[in-house]
């Protein structure tokens, strides 16, 4: 008789440079198993919590892309880029210094940047304004969203016109972590901010580069776009000043929200609303509903949930692979490995990764809510059958059985089936998973 192939859910840790794919074929490779999905795609730009299940588990994919999220993220304001991220392409509008001037004004009345609150309390009050609770939100342009079959990226990318309706999503949190004020070349969207006070900015380029700004600038570096950086002085940083570089803001924020929120959009939106711009240069998911990085600081799961699921998380990085393709091409590109003990391989790093994984009970309990049912209930849902259960409306809850009597008293509970709401007083299953 052929073994039975395992089921569970992993935590993995994604790291920057490769695709919510390549992790999953990373977890595929080490269990040597074909069933593997995940729940909820990050950006190869973006890091973190990727909830990956194998097996039976993946039916239980459905249910926890539907869950809330927390991300922590960086955004520049002062720019856009047409990605709405740190992978597209800069867009300078000459426009926006007025605006930058207008808010430098009051900032400048009420302090040093260093020690003031301006900055904090200006992105506070608009986000507390405009960018909490039941928002309307456009997705960028540069997104996976079908328009007649065929990807928003994709036809963005063949400079067609590209119109995405708003759609209704809801923000429980967007604090704001940390400001830093400084200027960049605006040749990279990723390019390292240089921090420095920008009140004193040469915004009016009539009156010439302010002396003292460029005086502050002496002796720092002054990072360019092709990434090279060198110390200068104040003549040559009062030449960049006057002809290119460009006051930003970095702003590190942590958002919890509904599925399909768009962190890029909201980015977006917050540069758009404050009359200056804005994109993500960062963007780090710790939690998926109950399954969180033990970096996770949004404190909205339990301490014992959170403990569980940290023990879960597996961490993984990226490497370059070089191969030829079906052309006869020579090509590289990033991986995902994931990061297990030294030394292992084959069936002994097969179990290590599984050891790793949530069992099917702790993978379902934590996807939706769970019903205990009897050994008499299991097999009447084997058989299709309804039983005495009441079920809320629009609502899936998953039937689990403690495991059957003539196992160990170890053995596992037995997860069988998804239930939904037949009448008023019964349920009927809707899917069922085979004993395990």
């Amino acid at each position: 008789m052929a073994q039975a192939q395992p089921s569970g859910l992993l935590i993995v840790d994604k790291p920057q440079g490769v695709t919510s794919f390549d992790a999953v074929a990373a977890v595929r490779g080490a269990l040597h198993i074909k069933k593997v999905g995940h729940a909820g795609t990050l950006d190869p730009m973006a890091t973190g919590a990727l909830v990956i299940a194998f097996g039976h588990a993946t039916r239980l994919l459905n249910a926890i892309v539907a869950h809330d999220k927390t991300y922590e993220a960086t955004i520049r304001l002062g720019l856009t880029t047409d990605t709405d991220d740190a992978e597209g392409a800069v867009h300078v509008d000459e426009s926006i210094h007025s605006r930058w001037k207008e808010l430098t004004k009051r900032h400048g009345e009420q302090g040093s940047w260093q020690t003031g609150t301006f900055w904090h309390d200006l992105l506070a009050d608009t986000i507390a304004s405009h960018f909490t609770g039941n928002i309307e939100q456009v997705p960028n342009t540069f997104s996976a969203i079908k328009i007649n079959g065929q990807r928003a990226y994709d036809l963005a990318r063949e400079g067609k016109d590209v119109e995405l309706k708003a759609r209704p999503v809801t923000v429980s949190e967007f604090s704001v972590l940390d400001v830093r004020a400084g200027v960049v070349t605006g040749k990279n969207a990723g390019e390292p901010l240089l921090e420095k006070d920008i009140a004193s900015f040469p915004f009016d380029s009539a009156a010439g580069p302010d002396q003292s700004f460029c005086s502050s600038l002496n002796d720092h570096s002054v990072t360019s776009g092709d990434g090279e950086s060198d110390p200068r002085g104040v003549d040559t940083v009062i030449s960049v000043a006057s002809t290119g570089l460009i006051p930003v803001l970095d702003v590190n924020v942590r958002i919890s929200c509904s599925s399909g929120t768009y962190i890029r959009a909201l980015a977006r939106d917050l540069g758009m609303t404050l009359g200056v711009g804005g994109y993500l240069t960062r963007l780090r998911r710790t939690r998926v509903g109950r399954f969180a990085l033990p970096d996770d600081a949004s404190g909205l799961i339990a301490a014992d949930a959170m403990q569980q699921t940290s023990a879960h998380t597996i961490t993984a990085h990226t490497e370059a692979k070089t191969f030829v393709n079906r052309e006869g091409e020579r090509v590289t590109r990033n991986t995902c490995v994931l990061d297990t003990p030294a030394g292992l391989a084959g069936e002994e790093r097969r179990a290590w990764v599984l050891g790793r994984a949530l069992t099917m009970e702790q993978a379902t309990r934590g996807a939706m809510p769970a019903v205990d049912i009897t050994a008499e209930e299991a097999a009447e849902l084997r058989f299709g059958r309804r039983i005495e259960r009441v079920v809320p409306r629009d609502t899936q809850v998953a039937a689990i059985a403690p495991a059957p009597d003539d196992v160990s008293d170890d053995a596992p509970a037995d997860v069988v089936a998804i239930l939904e709401r037949a009448n008023a007083h019964q349920a009927k299953p809707v899917t069922v998973f085979p004993l395990a």
